[in-house]
């Protein structure tokens, strides 16, 4: 049958086999599942499984039927769109062949329990994963370009975090990360210069963390003990924090990066706040 697109997913016997068309208008994945496993009750070696997806023009439909008839088999479908599902059911009717909807009674269901009606928007499964995917990518980006460990993750960043050693830089990345936003994390040191793709940047793609001295000594004392070490080293004295803090303003205020003080703050509402910003940055670009 010309025309009909066909994608053969299990090959069985050539005789004596029945043919279940999966028909769908996203990739059908739902529907071939549940094929599969109602194939493995049986001699599954005489089942074969046929997809036809993304189908979603009504013209289409009566061939599909029409060939799934000659092979005198059956259709599983998972229609969406109530017009397609008319055709359907009235061309398997017309061929006199058993038609089973897969997502329709699900659906139903779904629409008594909750009081609404279903999007009805086809490959929405297929959406999910995709946000999946990209937050996966988006937490792989944290960790790669974790602490300035590479400079050129700046470039490809969404968002550049910025500030001392011990202001939540890495918790914080981490949480984007969840939101499939890709944030990466320079720390500033006085002792080193900033890399300088942090001054090519738009200033609403850098936020700037900083913290009151006291907390910061607090909790630099306690990753000192954590380490096995003396809580009188330099890296937490208030004096070496308060030099580090008026360094970081300084790399903040010639960047032109919002500044966020995480003092007592959790880091969903760190993240909050620089959430609120890129998303208003991306609607001003």
């Amino acid at each position: 049958m010309t025309g009909v697109k066909e994608a053969i997913f299990i090959s069985g016997e050539k005789k004596d086999r029945t043919v279940i068309h999966i028909i769908s208008d996203s990739v059908g994945e739902t529907a071939e599942l549940v094929a599969r496993a109602a194939a493995s009750q049986f001699d599954g070696g005489r089942v074969e499984i046929r997809g036809v997806p993304y189908v979603q023009n009504p013209e289409e439909i009566p061939g599909i039927v029409e060939m799934a008839s000659a092979a005198n088999g059956i259709i599983a479908y998972t229609l969406v769109m109530p017009a397609l599902k008319e055709v359907l059911i009235r061309e398997a009717k017309r061929h006199n062949i058993i038609a089973v909807d897969i997502m329709g009674p699900m659906l139903d269901a779904l629409s008594l329990a909750e009081g609404t009606s279903p999007k009805l928007e086809p490959g929405l499964v297929r959406k999910m994963d995709d946000e999946y995917f990209r937050k996966v990518e988006a937490i792989e980006f944290a960790v790669k370009y974790d602490d300035g460990k590479d400079p050129r993750g700046i470039m490809r960043a969404d968002i550049v975090v910025i500030g001392i050693s011990r202001t939540s830089k890495t918790p914080l990345c981490m949480y984007l990360a969840h939101k499939r936003i890709k944030a990466a994390n320079v720390p500033l040191v006085p002792e080193v210069a900033p890399p300088e793709e942090l001054f090519k940047l738009p200033s609403h793609k850098i936020v700037g963390l900083t913290i009151k001295p006291h907390q910061l000594n607090e909790i630099r004392t306690e990753r000192l003990k954590t380490l096995g070490l003396t809580s009188d080293a330099d890296y937490a004295s208030i004096n070496r924090i308060i030099k580090e803090l008026e360094y970081a303003q300084d790399i903040m205020r010639k960047v032109g990066c919002h500044v966020i003080d995480a003092t007592n703050k959790a880091v969903e509402e760190t993240a909050s706040k620089v959430m609120e910003l890129y998303y208003r940055g991306e609607r001003n670009k």
